[in-house]
C-alpha cells in the first residue's frame, strides 16, 4: 500500500466516522476518488505537454514559428495553438485599422 499500511488506514477510517458519521463517507469517499483522478489526469496532461516541448517540430509548426517571429511576435515558451490565436488576433487588429476605401 506504500507508505500507509493497515493500522494507519483503520486509524484513518475511525477518526472520519466520528467527524463525517457513517452516512457521509461513501460521499467523502467519490469526492476523494474525482479529485485524485482528476489529479492524475493533470500530471498526465502536463508530462505530455513537457514531453513536446522536447520534441522537434514538424514542418508546420516551423512555419507557424516563422511566421509569429517575422510578425514580431514572442515564440518564447508558446505552443503552436497559442501562436496561431496570437497572429490572428494581429491580423486582426490590423484589419481593423485599414481605411475602408482601401479595403474595398
Amino acid at each position: 500500500m506504500g507508505l500507509i499500511g493497515l493500522p494507519e488506514m483503520i486509524l484513518i477510517l475511525v477518526v472520519a466516522i466520528i467527524f463525517f458519521g457513517p452516512d457521509k463517507i461513501p460521499e467523502l469517499a467519490r469526492s476523494l476518488g474525482k479529485a485524485t483522478g482528476e489529479f492524475k489526469k493533470a500530471q498526465m496532461e502536463t508530462e505530455r505537454e513537457i514531453k513536446k516541448v522536447g520534441e522537434p517540430m514538424d514542418e508546420k509548426d516551423t512555419k507557424i514559428h516563422n511566421l509569429a517571429i517575422e510578425m514580431g511576435l514572442d515564440v518564447q515558451n508558446k505552443t503552436s495553438e497559442q501562436l496561431v490565436e496570437e497572429i490572428r488576433l494581429k491580423v486582426r487588429s490590423k484589419e481593423a485599422k485599414i481605411p475602408p476605401n482601401i479595403a474595398g
